[in-house]
């Protein structure tokens, strides 16, 4: 296999680029100045950015088809809010709402004076903010209970108690009658051996507003005003105060893009510096600096082109896409000095369009290898269920497509302008002639600065860069050597066990403050609410959905009350915090003597019980015909979950519920609104694992097809699987979670893996050498210097990401950060040492006209 050649598709396509390459060298003014035009028209599609912004959370960053947000549809449809009683649990959504979190700042008693006469002062200064020049305020805002503002009970049960929230029975406390459950506005609780509260570190209190849509614009105003208030607060030194409204979110998202666009700058400010420093020459004509300014342009134009087209035609803009530029300069990046490699291989005296036929013929065919892949494997993540992954790769296709195409047109022009100039002897920064030699009679400073065009009078190319000649003449023939070749196997074979156990050690979920600033109160909120309020998790509803279940028959209760229990059992469930209007029905039942066994007294008796109870109207939604007949059944009750304190617990809390919910021999359901974003992690493994699948699947045909040797297109796709290897498992030890944002990276930075070792792979293939071991060395020689300047420009580049205040862009950088350094480990070390050991020797027997002869192989 290693012996076979499939170059019949790459010789046809090097064919036509080496005309490519020609048509560029002699119109370069058109290719150059096109593209320049079109990147200005498409760029006006920046005017419609603040329109296509579409940073809803839950629209973006959870699965479409999330099986959550059919439960919350069911919910919506069959037991519908009602205004008059609201109730925090049974919400399918959070509306417009504030809520804060107060902590003592000496970690004293926050229930003691005068820490808590703070908390009162400071929620006397909230129910008064108004807005519409004082007209509205929380009164008239107010979620409604029983005819009431909803307001925080807990200021009313300690204000009510004589000893400093002492006597306070924790979690569940009876208040007027009924059981108030504590466990979520008090935090760090202390008590007794009678559940008594001895003492607690925070208060969290929260405000809710009408849901109604002709209050909508008032209640926007009024959290503004919420956020104004602690903006303009001085801090207490009795109490710090953290706090979140729900608009918050939203307003850190719209955040990243802005943070973004500096960064970008800054980035590519960072790539052009490295760029010049590395294409810079002692030789005043061969200088290369104006070639790596307008290779990194030519990124940057790619960019610009592509977001304003899309913006142009209202594709959606999310903060995800914010990434897709400093992917497409890594991209442009490697194009570049693969290109200028190329063309420094070509005889000087050479006219500029034969130059760039030879260049083209070699440096298009190895881009055009990485492009293809590229494209494809965005392309297919259009089908995401993801809608923020789904625009990510729509964003960043289209930017490859035209980063490909400015580089053989925009960059390549210039580089034949550029060659051109050299080729008229002319200086790289004056452009006026210079002589080839030192001019005797000149001073030394002025031969060293105004004198070039030297050349290897050898080979007639342009003299390598010490660099070059290191790959060549030192780094190649030592990798080749035996006994290195056997501990880089021995190196990898390490490598891979340990990437492979840090696989199975990577953490699962998404955090809100993942998507905020770290210095941003929705951050600070977050941490307090983790830190003081975990030991209660949200309050889950278990919906019986049965459309003719039978209440009345007492077996059958029973069997639902077994599910119950099974759902109190667990170990993430408090059962002594349960809701159920079926427990509540029955003791009323009880108490009244009343014969709930048969459907009419069931019914009749329900009905007089929910009159009574009116809250449990909303738990209860059944549909009966003029005979009693159950025609439609849905009811729910409610179980509280412990102990929930970050994203995995959150995951298993979820399997947890799925799973008794599948040994239930009845249809129930179960509930909160923030198992809408839990349900991501039911889809970003499988999600993960299939996107790399087709990338592999991709980098194989492609290879197969493009590069003229099958064992060099296997070796290279197997990189894929060794680098993501690595990449996942060296995320541990950075403290990565896989997560939706994570996913979209790690899914992205892979693909741009195939670069290293396509192109190491090509020229492997594409040698004349007969010794594999040359083979490995002329790659090498060609392309380690160029992949070096590609790896070490990226790097430096997305490292002013890891300033940045967002979680998302730190990410970026340490998955990109892992992607480029082991993929430049592969493409430098393991892919040539392993083509070196697996492909047979091959030669060429003068005699028979140019017919390959395929020798033994040397293992």
């Amino acid at each position: 296999m290693g012996c076979m050649r499939t170059d019949n598709i790459s010789k046809s396509l090097s064919g036509l680029f080496e005309k490519l390459g020609s048509l560029v060298g002699s119109y370069p003014f058109y290719f150059f100045v096109i593209p320049l035009v079109l990147s200005a028209v498409l760029g006006g599609g920046f005017t419609f950015l603040k329109d296509r912004e579409d940073n809803d959370f839950e629209r973006q960053f959870t699965p479409r088809k999330g099986p959550s947000k059919a439960t919350r549809a069911f919910i919506k449809e069959n037991l519908p809010y009602n205004d008059t009683m609201f109730s925090e649990e049974r919400l399918y959504d959070k509306g417009y709402y504030a809520s804060l979190i107060a902590v003592s700042a000496t970690e004293s008693n926050i229930l003691a004076n005068p820490a808590f006469e703070d908390i009162l002062t400071l929620n006397n200064k909230i129910l008064n903010i108004t807005v519409y020049n004082g007209t509205l305020g929380f009164n008239e805002l107010c979620a409604i209970a029983n005819g009431e503002c909803v307001s925080n009970i807990i200021l009313e049960i300690v204000s009510s108690s004589q000893t400093n929230g002492t006597g306070i029975t924790f979690p569940v406390y009876s208040h007027r009658s009924s059981s108030v459950f504590l466990g979520s506005v008090l935090g760090g609780v202390t008590t007794d051996a009678n559940s008594s509260v001895i003492s607690a570190k925070a208060v969290k209190l929260s405000y809710y507003l009408d849901r109604k849509e002709s209050t909508a614009g008032a209640a926007k105003l009024w959290l503004r005003g919420f956020k104004k208030l602690f903006s303009d607060e001085t801090e207490s030194k009795h109490i710090k105060v953290s706090y979140y409204t729900s608009k918050s979110k939203q307003e850190e998202i719209d955040s990243h893009t802005t943070d973004g666009f500096p960064l970008f700058l800054i980035t590519y400010a960072c790539a052009i510096t490295f760029s010049v420093v590395s294409c810079l020459r002692l030789d005043n004509v061969r200088n290369k600096v104006w070639v790596a300014v307008f290779g990194v342009l030519s990124s940057g134009l790619a960019v610009v082109s592509s977001f304003g087209l899309l913006l142009y035609i209202g594709v959606p803009f999310v903060i995800t896409v914010a990434n897709s530029p400093f992917l497409i300069l890594g991209i442009g990046l490697n194009n570049m000095f693969i290109l200028i490699a190329d063309w420094q291989h070509t005889d000087v005296k050479e006219p500029v369009p034969k130059r760039m036929a030879h260049s083209y013929k070699e440096a298009v065919m190895s881009i055009t290898i990485t492009f293809l892949t590229d494209v494809l494997k965005f392309s297919i993540g259009v089908t995401s269920d993801f809608p923020a992954v789904q625009w990510f790769c729509v964003y960043t296709s289209t930017s490859i497509v035209f980063c490909y195409i400015y580089t053989i047109t925009f960059f390549g022009a210039f580089l034949a302008l550029n060659g051109r100039r050299e080729a008229g002897n002319r200086h790289w920064l004056t452009c006026g002639k210079v002589p080839s030699e030192k001019v005797a009679h000149r001073s030394e400073a002025y031969n060293i600065c105004c004198v070039g065009g030297d050349y290897d009078i050898a080979s007639g190319a342009e003299k390598k860069q010490p660099v070059s000649d290191f790959f060549k003449d030192y780094y190649g023939p030592f990798l080749v050597n035996s006994w290195v070749k056997r501990v880089v196997i021995i190196v990898y074979i390490v490598y891979l066990s340990a990437s492979i156990y840090g696989c199975f050690q990577v953490q699962q979920g998404i955090e809100l403050n993942d998507l905020a600033a770290d210095n941003s109160h929705v951050t600070i909120f977050t941490g307090k609410d983790r830190q003081y309020f975990s030991d209660y998790g949200p309050s889950v509803m278990v919906i019986v959905r049965s459309d003719d279940f039978p209440y009345w028959d007492k077996f059958m209760r029973i069997g639902l009350q077994g599910c119950m229990d099974a759902f109190k059992e667990l170990p993430f469930v408090n059962g002594d915090v349960y809701t159920s209007w079926l427990d509540s029905f029955l003791a009323y039942a009880q108490e009244k003597h009343l014969n709930i066994e048969h459907k009419f007294t069931f019914y009749k008796s329900l009905s007089e019980f929910l009159d009574v109870f009116p809250f449990f109207k909303q738990d209860v939604n059944m549909t009966i015909d003029a005979m009693y007949g159950l025609t439609n059944s849905v009811s729910r009750f409610f179980i509280q979950t412990v102990d929930i304190a970050n994203a995995s617990m959150e995951m298993h809390m979820l399997e947890g519920l799925k799973a008794t919910v599948a040994q239930c021999r009845y249809s129930l359901l179960v509930y909160n609104e923030k198992f809408i974003f839990y349900d991501q992690y039911d889809v970003v493994v499988s999600s993960t694992i299939k996107n790399i699948a087709v990338i592999t699947a991709v980098m194989l045909v492609v290879s197969y097809l493009l590069i003229p040797n099958p064992l060099c297109s296997f070796w290279v796709t197997c990189s894929i699987c060794s680098v993501t290897a690595g990449v996942t498992g060296f995320m541990v030890l950075w403290d990565v979670s896989l997560d939706s944002i994570s996913m979209i990276i790690f899914t992205v930075c892979i693909g741009f893996t195939v670069d290293f070792t396509a192109h190491v792979g090509y020229a492997f293939a594409s040698s004349k050498k007969q010794s594999p071991d040359d083979k490995a060395v002329e790659a090498l020689s060609n392309l380690g210097y160029p992949i070096l300047q590609g790896a070490l420009s990226t790097i430096l580049g997305v490292s002013v990401l890891a300033t940045s205040e967002f979680h998302t862009f730190r990410t970026f950088f340490k998955i990109f950060f892992l992607v480029i350094s082991i993929g430049m480990l592969h493409g430098l070390i393991f892919i040539p040492v392993i083509l070196a050991l697996f492909t047979c020797r091959s030669g060429k027997d003068e005699n028979s006209k140019g017919k390959t002869i395929i020798k033994s192989s040397r293992l």
